[in-house]
């Protein structure tokens, strides 16, 4: 059976990347054959937290686009839009930094996917309005969400696992975390110029009409702005705070989504038309795989490879984990990744005798976090995005997101080794 699962997962990796079959077929499809020939069953792939589905993430998603649905019909994208313009006065370069910065800072204290869920409506307005290419934008501002989402405990899902197995508390991640982050941040922002060189070309006309636009007229709903405000405050609330009010963050977007359904009173080809049907059946089929081979062992057969080639050298098992995790998170999704792996670092920093063994645990995180931006499908937030685009007729292809992935993670792993080594064991 394991031998079948990786076969599945192999075969359905490649014909994802190579756009031969829409991602979603090739997700269900793969699903499909390791339900059908038993590698995984109904109990793991639907009911279990390890193997199967992750079903907060599947709602988590949910929620928060019949929120942004509704949010859409009040006017505050535009106005958005059109602020974030004027106020880069039609520079596209400009733009880009702020709706780069913008998203990193949210992803901080939101979860990634949310973050890309609401600032992509925002890019697409801004891009239309300028004439210009939206694709650029839209890969840069996933990549910064997975940097800026490293930052906290509650920014990126695999950090949550991460807190838990390890006892590591919100003030623990702003330490140890949001300094290399501000350090990887400042060079994306930096290298944006030329990893998106040609993209920035604006008509000066499109820049003159923006000028002169007042945004304050896109306002089409006003009461419905301020009762979307109010429930998108609780939500956030709810999720900075999940941890001490005991309700996960898939159940306060749910909670939040169907506040906003009810006082609305829109019609539900308004809300639901921004549903991302192919987006959440693409996870469920990719949950449904990448749980197959957690169930058969294969995922922590690398984990365990990887661990026991260190020799109880500290230092040389927290960059062999970053790399390691960097290389699997880009290439499976990094939430069944470092729900895998956590119980093993959490076991090898127990038997290593070195005051700085717990240096394994942000290894791990970095790893993680950073790799999601390897491949198109390494991080939830990379799918959602490209599903956006795809419906917006804007769609980015496997390779053109990976591409840019792979030079971002190479840069950002680059300049997280020497982080780790000089402030756990040379200074540390």
């Amino acid at each position: 059976m394991t031998a079948v699962a990786v076969a599945v997962f192999t075969v359905a990796y490649i014909l994802i990347a190579s756009e031969r079959v829409p991602k979603t077929t090739a997700a269900l499809g793969g699903a499909a054959i390791v339900l059908a020939l038993g590698v995984t069953d109904s109990e793991h792939a639907f009911f279990s937290h390890e193997t199967g589905i992750d079903w907060d993430v599947i709602f988590l998603l949910l929620g928060m686009m019949i929120i942004v649905g509704v949010l859409r019909q009040t006017g505050a994208f535009e106005y958005t839009a059109i602020w974030a313009a004027k106020r880069a006065k039609g520079s596209a370069l400009r733009i880009m930094i702020l709706l780069v910065l913008i998203t990193a800072v949210a992803s901080a204290f939101l979860d990634n996917v949310t973050t890309v869920l609401l600032i992509a409506p925002v890019t697409l307005l801004v891009c239309d309005r300028l004439a210009i290419n939206p694709v650029p934008f839209l890969i840069a501002e996933v990549l910064a969400s997975n940097i800026g989402g490293a930052a906290t405990l509650i920014g990126d899902p695999p950090n949550i696992i991460i807190g838990s197995r390890a006892g590591l508390s919100f003030n623990d991640f702003l330490i140890h975390m949001a300094p290399i982050v501000v350090i990887e941040l400042a060079v994306f922002t930096l290298i944006l110029p030329r990893l998106f060189r040609g993209s920035f070309t604006v008509d000066p006309e499109r820049v003159a009409d923006i000028m002169s636009l007042d945004e304050r007229e896109t306002i089409r709903d006003g009461r419905l702005l301020v009762q979307c405000a109010a429930v998108l405050a609780a939500v956030f609330t709810g999720f900075i705070g999940h941890s001490v009010l005991h309700v996960e963050p898939s159940v306060v977007a749910l909670l939040g989504a169907g506040v906003l359904v009810l006082i609305s009173q829109l019609p539900q080809r308004d809300y639901l038309s921004a549903v991302e049907w192919e987006t959440l059946l693409f996870f469920a089929g990719l949950f449904i795989m990448v749980g197959a081979l957690v169930k058969t062992g294969v995922i922590e057969r690398l984990a365990e490879l990887a661990t026991e080639a260190t020799g109880g050298d500290a230092l040389l098992a927290t960059m062999l984990i970053l790399v390691v995790s960097a290389l699997l998170s880009g290439i499976i999704d990094n939430i069944p990744y470092v729900a895998t792996m956590s119980p093993i670092v959490a076991d090898l920093v127990g038997g290593l005798d070195h005051p700085q063994a717990g240096a394994l645990w942000w290894s791990l995180a970095l790893g993680a976090d950073f790799g999601g931006n390897l491949t198109a499908i390494g991080a939830s937030a990379n799918v959602v995005m490209l599903g956006i685009a795809r419906r917006s007729d804007h769609p980015i292809s496997f390779w053109e997101f990976t591409r840019k992935g792979v030079v971002v993670t190479a840069i950002t792993i680059a300049i997280a080794a020497p982080y780790l080594w000089l402030r756990y064991f040379a200074l540390g």
